[in-house]
């Protein structure tokens, strides 16, 4: 179970609003999130706390395919975004580092910044704490849980070779 309280962003956040790319050459995902978002909300990484939520409108996660975005938000402490869309590409991104992304129009459209939820990855449950608001995100298929609950894709091969 996440819970954490929400950071609002709108349509077509991109992978160089994620992260900048002036700091495509970190990879430990800390030093990664100490600039998430930076681009678009200067104070965000002040601003949140380990397990913070963040849910966005349409299309999150567009441009390039660079995974240090995922990472940036992940080294951030971000613990889940939601949206009601994502790019193809930063979803199968966050997913290989085990970053849950749940797909929720409604609850993007009835939660607002600083709104707290505890979002149940397993089952798609998201409630809005705030608002005593449930809402329902399609849960992710058994092969996707797995990925997530070994710490990725990575952890996941490794795991599958060792056994």
């Amino acid at each position: 179970m996440i819970k954490g309280r929400v950071h609002r962003f709108e349509d077509n956040i991109d992978t160089d609003a994620i992260v900048p790319v002036s700091r495509l050459n970190l990879v430990d995902p800390v030093e990664l999130g100490r600039h998430c978002m930076e681009n678009i909300d200067p104070d965000f990484v002040q601003r949140i706390e380990p397990g913070d939520i963040i849910v966005a409108a349409r299309n999150f996660g567009c441009g390039s395919s660079r995974e240090a975005a995922p990472w940036s938000i992940k080294g951030a402490g971000i613990a889940c975004v939601i949206a009601e869309t994502f790019a193809r590409i930063f979803f199968r991104n966050a997913i290989n580092i085990a970053l849950p992304l749940m797909v929720c129009p409604e609850a993007v459209t009835d939660t607002e910044d600083g709104d707290v939820l505890e979002v149940d990855v397993v089952s798609g449950r998201i409630n809005n704490i705030t608002k005593s608001m449930v809402f329902h995100a399609a849960p992710y298929p058994e092969f996707v849980l797995e990925l997530i609950s070994c710490g990725g894709l990575v952890e996941y091969t490794r795991k599958r070779l060792s056994s």
